[in-house]
């Protein structure tokens, strides 16, 4: 477990070859709140970051990038999908768009519907090396073979292809669209002063899902640490850059307090 408080640029410029088999970060999106110490977060900002990550980023490694879009005079940013298809440009494949779909949401709209959930761009280098799909979907036709209707397959030229047919299972994979509350409901963001966190829930079944034991997980904006109680949670290694020190210090103690109850 190695927490920098550090710049994440300037960190992974000091590295050579990459080492990292998994990110999942949440990155400073527009300027939807108030840090303690204020980083201009801008184009060449984020693109410094990406650039970065490209290096670090094993063959079959993956990133999952947590990202929202701020309203700016009417109009969403847009930030999310310029900045998934950046990755794209320096070679990443954008693997899976993903959802966190959240049971509540900040603040009612009047002009639009609520606003109730954020990106998860899952990116891989190369086709990813690792996954662990989370079966916890209950199958309504659990002990049943096959579903209602034929199963078939539409081919590219519209004809349909006739597959097997399968006995359910109690539990199926999960769909790409994530429940899960957010860390003011969990009070995670009470406990730990930090305006922006995810549940710890989130980074964990994505470090369940794109890695495995003893991989390396780094979170470039590691905040108030959840990505990094998380790595420790699943047994895997950990890396991770803050450049605010209040926050850092949170990290610290939160990683600290982690290990003292395993």
């Amino acid at each position: 477990m190695r927490l920098y408080n550090q710049c994440p640029v300037v960190f992974m410029a000091g590295f050579s070859s990459p080492f990292v088999d998994l990110t999942v970060t949440s990155p400073p999106y527009d300027d939807m709140r108030t840090y303690t110490e204020q980083v201009e977060w801008n184009w060449d900002a984020f693109t410094a970051v990406a650039d970065g990550l490209e290096k670090v980023t094993k063959p079959g490694g993956v990133i999952v990038w947590v990202v929202g879009d701020r309203t700016i005079n009417g109009s969403e940013s847009g930030s999310s999908f310029r900045q998934a298809l950046y990755f794209q440009e320096i070679g990443f494949r954008l693997h899976d768009t993903m959802i966190w779909r959240k049971s509540n949401f900040s603040s009612p709209e009047k002009v639009r519907y609520h606003q109730t959930f954020e990106y998860m761009f899952v990116f891989s280098k190369g086709a990813p090396k690792t996954f662990n799909p989370i079966k916890d979907r209950a199958n309504v036709c659990s002990g049943k073979v096959g579903s209602f209707g034929s199963n078939t397959v539409t081919q590219r030229d519209g004809g349909k292809k006739v597959r097997p047919r399968k006995t359910n299972t109690a539990f199926g994979a999960r769909h790409n669209v994530w429940d899960l509350k957010t860390a003011g409901q969990t009070q995670e963001s009470k406990r730990w002063k930090h305006p922006a966190m995810f549940p710890l829930e989130l980074p964990i079944d994505h470090i369940l899902s794109w890695s495995n034991e003893g991989d390396v997980v780094f979170d470039p904006f590691l905040g108030s640490g959840t990505t990094a109680v998380a790595a420790a949670r699943t047994k895997r290694l950990f890396v991770g850059c803050e450049i605010a020190e209040e926050y850092f210090d949170i990290a610290i103690k939160r990683v600290s307090l982690e290990e003292e109850n395993t």
